[in-house]
This record gives structure tokens, C-alpha cells and sequence, in this order.
């Protein structure tokens, strides 16, 4: 029954959020083209980055952008965590420290569900003068691999900006938890359901990517674009 009851919510998710989107440092690519998305903790673990250090990266939060170095491998911006308040989050956060916290951000992936808040976060303030990487992601194709390591949101759990929400050990919940239809009721879709997570890393990110884009002030320039057509390759919204 339950195997029914996922599918079904399966095939809800992917009709309405047919595409992901994916933001990092302009510079990523040959990252991730040949590593994978990999979240921070994964991205610690590849480096080689040991305690003590390792926790200014994975446990407190990163007021700037740090860099990643290793020989034979490019270096990695791990983007800075400015839009969350420490103040901010002790006040909101419930049954979890903020270390607990910050670790348990560190070792997901994170995807964008809304084309709208894509273009909200890329005009920001803090990223609207950088060059940043979109990456455009089949959901279908994603959730097919990885459904087990797959948690939604309901909220942009690295910002505490403005009214922070409440979050803690039930923020992220599996697909068949996850009561959309319920917050569908008295919110739009893309503040029904916010951030699509995936556990570790996407090591196959390139299977199930559309198209990559740097964008920066001013411009898109395509870096990357899927020809194929097992995944959906229609015009973006």
C-alpha cells in the first residue's frame, strides 16, 4: 500500500516541479562536471580537510566564501552562509543545537523547486555583481535514481532573513511524509513545497542535467546543454 501511496505522490511531484535548479560559484564547473554535486561535507571528505579545521567549514556558520584546495584537483568555493542569522537561528530552531544545525545543511544538496525564486536569489544583492552557475535538472530523471536520499522543504532552510520559521529534526521530510497538498490549501506551489534535497551528493549530476548556465550582471552565457531527449528539454518557464 505504501509502495502505491509513494508512486502516486511520485508522479504529483514530478507534474508539477518538472525541473530543479541548482545554484553555485560561476567558476564550479569543471568541478562537477567531473566530481559530481557534491554537498559541503562530501566536498570536506575529497579534499582531505581534517579537524580542527573541518569545522569552521561543516559545523559553524561561514560568514564568507571559503576556498577548497588540494593538489590535482581545481579549487572549490564553498559559498558563504551570510542570509542566516546565528541570533536569528537560535531563536527559531527547535530540538537541535546550531551546530547540529549547520552540519546537517552541510550534507544535503540543495535544489531549487521555483523558476521565480531562482530569479529572485540570482538578482540579489549579494549575487547579482558575480558570476553564478545555473544548473536546470530533470526531476524525473533525479528522483528516479536517487528517491531514497530525496527530502523536501517548506521553507529556504539557509536564510533566517526577515521572519525566520521555525525549523529543526522534521524541517526535511521523505517524499511520502511531506504534506503538500495540505500547505497547497493556503500557499502557492513554490511556497509549498521550497527545496528538494539530496542527501551526500550527486555524483551523476550529468545524467540528469537539461542545461547549465553561467549568469552573471547582465547576461547568460549556455555552457552546457542536453541533446538527447530522455529528459525533458523544453523551453525553461
Amino acid at each position: 500500500m505504501n509502495v502505491v501511496w509513494n508512486l502516486v505522490k511520485e508522479t504529483e511531484l514530478i507534474a508539477k516541479f518538472p525541473r530543479l535548479y541548482h545554484v553555485t560559484d560561476g567558476r564550479a564547473w569543471p568541478s562537477i562536471r567531473t566530481q559530481g554535486l557534491l554537498s559541503t561535507s562530501a566536498l570536506l571528505d575529497l579534499y582531505g580537510v581534517q579537524e580542527p579545521a573541518r569545522s569552521s567549514f561543516e559545523s559553524e556558520r561561514r560568514p564568507i566564501g571559503m576556498i577548497l584546495e588540494r593538489v590535482a584537483y581545481p579549487d572549490v568555493l564553498l559559498r558563504d552562509q551570510s542570509p542566516m542569522s546565528e541570533k536569528a537561528l537560535i531563536g527559531c530552531l527547535k530540538g537541535m543545537t546550531p551546530r547540529e544545525w549547520y552540519r546537517s545543511l552541510n550534507a544535503k544538496v540543495f535544489f531549487w523547486t521555483s523558476w521565480r525564486r531562482l530569479q529572485r536569489l540570482l538578482t540579489a544583492k549579494a549575487g547579482r555583481d558575480v558570476a553564478q552557475l545555473v544548473l536546470t535538472v530533470d526531476t524525473r530523471s533525479l528522483l528516479k535514481v536517487h528517491r531514497d536520499r530525496i527530502l523536501l522543504s517548506g521553507m529556504n532552510t539557509g536564510s533566517t532573513i526577515r521572519k525566520p520559521l521555525p525549523r529543526g529534526p522534521k524541517t526535511f521530510l521523505s517524499i511520502a511524509e511531506f504534506p503538500y497538498e495540505q500547505r497547497r490549501q493556503t500557499r502557492s506551489p513554490s511556497d509549498a513545497l521550497v527545496e528538494f534535497v539530496v542527501e551526500g551528493a550527486v555524483p551523476d549530476i550529468t545524467d540528469h542535467l537539461i542545461e547549465v548556465d553561467e549568469v552573471g550582471p547582465d547576461r547568460r552565457v549556455e555552457v552546457w546543454r542536453r541533446l538527447s531527449l530522455d529528459v525533458d528539454t523544453a523551453s525553461r518557464p
